[in-house]
């Protein structure tokens, strides 16, 4: 396991500490969920690009009138 080293406003960190206590876990351990969580949510945002990219060569077809995308 790597040591890493942030900072933060003590005010901040006492407060963490408080929420981690309330859980009955180490602060350590709930900053290694967020980061789990962090990284998630990167990998999700590079899903939706991918999904993006392969969707730009579906097409509608053509251009369409105010009254076609209206019918019902």
């Amino acid at each position: 396991m790597k040591n890493v080293t942030f900072s933060a406003d003590e005010d901040l960190i006492e407060g963490a500490r408080l929420a981690a206590r309330s859980q009955r876990r180490s602060l350590n351990a709930a900053f290694r969920e967020w980061l789990l969580q962090f990284i998630a949510q990167a990998g999700n945002g590079q899903q939706v690009d991918a999904l993006m990219r392969r969707l730009r060569r579906v097409t509608a077809g053509g251009r369409f009138s105010r009254d076609e995308m209206n019918e019902r």
